[in-house]
C-alpha cells in the first residue's frame, strides 16, 4: 500500500500540473525583469554610495543630466520644486552629473554637491559624474538612449538638462529636450500621468 501511494504522488507530479505552475512563475519573473529593465542598473551616488536603481521599481522617475556650468543650470531649481511637491507622491528625481557637453560640470564630487545645496538647495538624489554619450558612456544611459521614447526618439543626448521619465512600470515613458523646462506643461502632465498609474 505505501509504495502504491509513492506511485500515485510520483504520477501527480509528473502529470505536468507542477511543470506548468513552474513554467508561469518563469513568465511572471521575466515579465518583472522585462518591466524594471530600465532601472535593472548599479551606480554610485555623487558621495560615492552605491545605489541600485532597481529600488526605485514602482515609482515615477525623472533621470536629467545636469551641469553646473551651463545655461540652462537653472533648471535645478524647478527639479527640486518637483522633488518638494511631489516626492510623497511617488516622483524621485535623479540627476546626473555630466561634463561632455561644452565641459560644463568640471567640479570634483564635493564641489558640484556644495554648489546645487548652496544655490537651489538641492536634496534629490545625485549619481555620480558619468559620460552619457559615446563609447564610455555608462550603461544606464546606453540604455536610455537607444530607445524609441517619444517625442525625441532614439539617439545621443543633446545638451545638458536631458529629461527621460520612467514610469511606475518601469518602461520609459517620455524624453524631452534639454531646453523643456522641468515644470512645462508637457512634463507636469507626463509625470501625473505615471503617478495616477498603480
Amino acid at each position: 500500500m505505501p509504495l502504491t501511494k509513492t506511485l500515485l504522488v510520483l504520477a501527480v507530479l509528473l502529470s505536468g500540473a507542477i511543470p506548468a505552475a513552474s513554467a508561469e512563475d518563469k513568465a511572471s519573473d521575466q515579465q518583472e525583469k522585462k518591466v524594471a529593465e530600465a532601472l535593472n542598473f548599479k551606480m554610485k551616488t555623487l558621495a560615492g554610495k552605491p545605489i541600485d536603481l532597481t529600488s526605485y521599481q514602482g515609482k515615477v522617475v525623472l533621470i536629467v543630466n545636469v551641469a553646473s556650468e551651463c545655461g540652462l543650470t537653472p533648471q535645478y531649481e524647478a527639479l527640486q520644486a518637483l522633488h518638494e511637491a511631489m516626492a510623497s507622491q511617488g516622483l524621485v528625481v535623479v540627476g546626473v552629473p555630466c561634463n561632455q557637453f561644452g565641459r560644463q560640470e568640471p567640479g570634483t564630487a564635493a564641489e558640484i554637491t556644495a554648489f546645487c545645496k548652496q544655490n537651489y538647495g538641492v536634496t534629490f538624489t545625485l549619481l555620480e559624474k558619468v559620460d552619457v554619450n559615446g563609447d564610455k558612456a555608462c550603461k544606464l544611459y546606453q540604455h536610455l538612449t537607444s530607445l524609441e521614447t517619444k517625442p525625441k526618439g532614439p539617439g545621443k543626448v543633446g545638451w545638458n538638462f536631458e529629461k527621460f521619465l520612467i514610469g511606475r512600470n518601469g518602461q520609459v515613458v517620455a524624453r524631452f529636450e534639454p531646453a523643456t523646462k522641468p515644470d512645462s506643461d508637457a512634463v507636469i502632465e507626463a509625470i501625473k500621468t505615471e503617478l495616477a498609474k498603480s
